[in-house]
């Protein structure tokens, strides 16, 4: 058990809310912080505290971090939805990087020690290569990508600066449920391939989208790489022990299982566990989408005490159509 409270800023979210069980379940205390703008308070797990508020609100953030003794941040709030960050930047660099300053200036105000971040492979851009590894050249393609580089930027100047580590994860391509049936991915107008694909096998949708079939993959559509939601869940707890152990080093580390999966293969396996057909709809490439962005994983397992527990496409998938059932339930 640990007598220590971690703050989880987007606590609410659909990642946010799994960090959450996954830090409970580890015997941490936590102290949510979203503003619902997203979120849902009924994702948030009992055992934590919610304070309703954005994380640009210094002063009751840090009221909460001192009233809790909150000794290290889980930072997950902001905007992440790629087309609308290139229709709408100033939102994004408002939501992402201005209030992730704030967020970190209130950190060091209070002397926080350890800072965890959400950040994204969108930092790479269009990589030149399939697999992409840490030190690949960050040229995002999008003012989402952007702004979360920044971040990591600041995160790396403040720790310079002062007494406070910081771990970065970039993310590949998040889905799936909690196993337990606790949260899952709940937003409205989802884009992620894996939310779409069970919508339409549960009757929310009458068709897939496939944003290319010509792309330089073996099938023609994109391939990414899938991670649970809750392995991810595990890693950010694993990062925060690598930052407990070592207050002196800080870690930007890749997300993912090091494996892709086209389009075509995702929605097989969607068949495969539905007995059925989803109606598979061919469309235009979309702008800046790479043919293939899988991680190179080798990092993220040498650095943390982590090892992937679902890193299998039909256990993802599983979980993810049981959460979407769930939903309907729901309605």
């Amino acid at each position: 058990m640990h007598d220590m409270t971690v703050m989880v800023t987007g606590g609410a979210g659909y990642i946010g809310s799994h960090a959450v069980l996954a830090l409970l379940d580890a015997g941490y205390k936590v102290v949510v912080v979203d503003n619902l703008v997203t979120g849902f308070d009924w994702a948030v797990d009992d055992r934590a505290t919610l304070i309703e508020c954005a994380i640009e609100e210094e002063d009751r953030v840090r009221a909460a971090i001192r009233g809790y003794h909150v000794k290290a941040i889980m930072h997950f709030a902001g905007s992440v939805v790629v087309p609308e960050s290139v229709s709408d930047p100033l939102k994004y660099y408002r939501n992402n990087t201005a209030a992730s300053r704030s967020l970190i200036e209130s950190a060091v105000v209070e002397h926080v020690p350890h800072f965890i971040f959400s950040s994204t492979a969108a930092t790479y851009g269009t990589p030149t290569t399939a697999t992409v590894s840490e030190t690949s050249p960050t040229v995002p393609i999008n003012p989402y990508g952007t702004s979360k580089l920044m971040t990591e930027m600041m995160l790396r100047d403040v720790a310079a600066a002062h007494p406070i580590n910081y771990a970065a994860l970039r993310y590949f391509n998040v889905a799936g449920a909690d196993p337990q049936g606790r949260s899952g991915q709940s937003t409205d107008g989802a884009t992620h391939l894996i939310k779409v694909a069970v919508e339409a096998a549960t009757g929310k949708r009458d068709a897939v989208a496939i944003f290319g079939t010509d792309f330089d993959t073996p099938d023609g559509t994109g391939v990414r790489d899938y991670i649970h939601v809750s392995d991810l869940a595990a890693a950010h707890v694993a990062a925060l022990e690598r930052l407990i152990a070592e207050p002196r080093r800080n870690h930007t580390l890749n997300a993912g299982y090091g494996r892709g999966y086209s389009v075509n293969e995702v929605l097989d396996a969607v068949d495969r566990i539905t007995n059925a057909k989803i109606v598979r709809r061919p469309e235009g490439r979309r702008p800046g989408d790479p043919a293939a962005l899988i991680a190179d994983n080798a990092a993220i397992l040498r650095t943390l005490d982590w090892v992937p527990e679902r890193a299998d496409l039909d256990l993802i998938v599983s979980d993810a159509l049981a959460w979407e059932r769930t939903l309907s339930e729901r309605a």
